[in-house]
């Protein structure tokens, strides 16, 4: 069983779950919480259901590489009680810098970003999930090459996963200081869905929270989350939430003038724009516009 296929089996649970806590917000209604809104549930709904068909080819493709590169390298860790704690370790360790990469670099985040387009902060954002995640699997050839074998990578990839659902809510506070130190906890991942320039880019970690700690991208929670992007895209149809960013990216190459600029707007952070100098008659003390940073 790899990670696909244990997404498939978790479905139903995750349906269950967003209905439940649906029901909670009725009988519950508190003014602070984002909540729920019919339009926005089905949109991450379909964009999840999207998300889950595609994956199925991605892990094909991603198993297959593995098992190419897991042939090549002479390594091998076996893997038993004793070691599947560590592999669990260093895969969540891989998933903190494809995370945090998947944020500063504007063509891995024009997959991301569909994760982080809704104003809401539910169950049912936690489903919203890119359809182009194959760059995710690259981070995870190390291990691969370390000697671990591919379907271990995929398996840690799937806890991993899942142990993220539960995060996407407002109705867990915080949890006692020495697990809000150490695991990733909704009061972290809300921290890290919120658009305020302080929040922005922090709290990549997945199971642990310890590598945001060690490479200086944590933060506390404290003032109440703006949830969604700096510049919210303002729809509900699935085929515009999971394609705007690459729209954006296309429009940006047909204007770029240079083959410098070209790669700036591929590789460099979102928002970043050439320092162009100003046309002729034009009022150089003016700013130039640009996009916001997500």
């Amino acid at each position: 069983m790899h990670e696909a296929s244990l997404l498939a089996l978790s479905a139903p649970v995750f349906v269950l779950l967003i209905a439940l806590e649906m029901i909670y917000y009725k009988l519950h209604p508190d003014e602070n919480a984002s909540g729920y809104s019919v339009r926005d549930t089905a949109a991450s709904l379909s964009v999840g259901a999207g998300a889950a068909l595609v994956d199925i080819l991605y892990k094909t493709i991603a198993l297959a590489v593995f098992i190419g590169l897991y042939e090549l390298t002479p390594l091998r860790i076996e893997v038993t009680w004793a070691t599947f704690p560590l592999i669990l370790l260093a895969q969540d360790f891989c998933y903190y810098w494809m995370h945090r990469e998947h944020h500063l670099v504007r063509v891995l985040w024009a997959g991301h970003v569909v994760h982080h387009s809704s104003v809401r902060y539910n169950f049912s954002t936690a489903v919203r999930q890119p359809w182009t995640g194959l760059t995710s699997q690259l981070f995870f050839i190390p291990l691969v090459l370390a000697g671990v074998p591919p379907w271990a990578v995929l398996v840690c990839g799937g806890i991993n996963m899942l142990s993220q659902f539960w995060l996407h809510t407002d109705r867990v506070g915080r949890l006692p200081r020495v697990i809000e130190k150490t695991f990733n906890t909704p009061s972290a991942h809300r921290v890290h869905h919120a658009s305020q320039g302080d929040y922005l880019d922090r709290n990549f970690g997945g199971i642990l929270m310890i590598w945001d700690r060690a490479f200086g991208t944590w933060a506390e929670a404290g003032e109440r989350p703006r949830y969604g992007l700096t510049k919210n895209i303002d729809t509900f149809n699935p085929l515009r939430v999971v394609s705007h960013e690459y729209a954006a990216i296309g429009r940006d190459l047909a204007d770029a003038a240079t083959w410098r600029e070209r790669a700036g707007f591929l590789l460099a952070r979102p928002g970043w724009r050439p320092a162009r100098p100003p046309a002729p008659g034009a009022d150089a003390g003016r700013a130039a516009d640009g996009p916001d940073t997500p």
